[in-house]
């Protein structure tokens, strides 16, 4: 730090004059009243005003409202016309127009609305579960009636041949692989789904191969159950990401495997059974409560069983099968139900797993009642 020379500013310099004017002078009585009065001498001293740094905070002061005279000598607001004056002819003053609502966009049956504050639409399912509400969604009657028809075809399909009824066979098998990772939120997936519904085929393939023996499926099982753990392997996801993508393959790829059972068991199984799981889906879209719309299923499903038993060979036994094959379908049906499901999930998951899920019971229990 330099030193520098000490300058007096401009009112040091003023004071300085006058006192050594009043020094040259001679005595001057009111300074000697400021040596004697210490409180006297502050009027001769300089006070300095300017912004100090305060150690708390204190609440800023709102400025006062004008007061109402004050407002009266305040321009007016707006426009006046002064008197007099006449506007051209076709001219209208400007006005204040509110600007139009924003339109809503329609909610489709699986959104709502968008909110204007730019937050996901979510799914009924997620409200139901924010609200406390169950989130099990029932696909409706609309999938019930294609899980109807194509039941029907499977049904009337088998009483024609085994290469008749790989037709709706092959057709139920994709539909099952795409609902799985759809109704797991994977969406797309297409290698999860080219992967699931291949396994699918090779199944077919091998049981026409083996004369529709039921070892075919095992084996196209296990070794697609190793070839979608060797391809999760090898992915770069994460290890979450990668255990969730196996589970869903595999599973995918079992349901679409295991809905084969159809073309494994006898032909009139497979026309009783179909037949049974077609009715007992159409009752369970009745408007009823849950407990009565599943009794009424599985006596739909019974029933249908001995209507189609008798018109087979299976007779009175149909009722047995008709009945295990609507607890299956039920089954299939609870499960596209349930957490988050959308109307794409029940036109694939919920058409498809009641046939896929009652495929095994038409398989063993065709086989039992011989």
């Amino acid at each position: 730090m330099t030193n520098q020379p000490y300058e007096p500013y401009e009112g040091q310099q003023g004071q300085q004059g006058q006192q050594g004017q009043q020094g040259q002078q001679g005595y001057d009585p009111y300074w000697q009243q400021a040596y004697d009065d210490p409180h006297a001498a502050q009027q001769y001293t300089q006070q300095w005003q300017g912004q100090t740094w305060e150690t708390q905070m204190q609440a800023p002061v709102a400025p006062a409202a004008p007061a109402a005279a004050d407002m009266a000598y305040l321009p007016p607001q707006g426009y006046e016309v002064p008197q007099g004056y006449e506007a051209p002819q076709g001219y209208e003053p400007p006005g204040y127009q509110e600007p139009a609502p924003e339109p809503v966009p329609a909610s489709s049956g699986d959104y709502g609305p968008a909110t204007l504050g730019g937050n996901a639409r979510v799914t009924d399912a997620q409200r139901a579960r924010l609200e406390g509400r169950s989130p099990i969604i029932e696909p409706g009657m609309q999938p019930a009636a294609l899980t109807a028809v194509l039941g029907l075809l499977l049904a009337g399909a088998a009483a024609v041949g085994s290469y008749a009824l790989l037709v709706p066979l092959v057709l139920l098998q994709a539909v099952t692989a795409a609902g799985w990772f759809r109704l797991n939120g994977m969406w797309p997936a297409r290698q999860g789904i080219a992967l699931a519904f291949l396994g699918a085929v090779v199944a077919d393939v091998a049981l026409l191969a083996a004369d529709r023996s039921p070892s075919a499926i095992l084996g196209t099982l296990g070794v697609w159950v190793l070839l979608c753990l060797v391809l999760q392997l090898r992915s770069h996801a994460d290890p979450d990401e990668r255990m969730y993508g196996l589970m869903a393959t595999v599973t995918s790829s079992a349901l679409a495997i295991v809905a084969a059972g159809y073309l494994a068991a006898s032909a009139d199984a497979v026309s009783v059974g179909a037949a049974s799981v077609a009715v007992a889906v159409l009752a369970r879209a009745l408007p009823l409560p849950t407990p009565a719309s599943v009794v009424v299923s599985l006596l739909a499903a019974a029933g249908a069983g001995i209507a189609v038993g008798g018109m087979t060979g299976v007779g009175a036994e149909g009722a047995l099968l008709g009945a295990g094959a609507g607890v299956c379908a039920l089954i299939g049906h609870r499960v596209a139900s349930y957490d988050y499901p959308s109307r794409f999930v029940h036109f694939t998951a919920g058409v498809a797993l009641p046939l896929a899920a009652a495929a095994p019971a038409v398989y063993v229990l065709g086989r039992a009642l011989g």
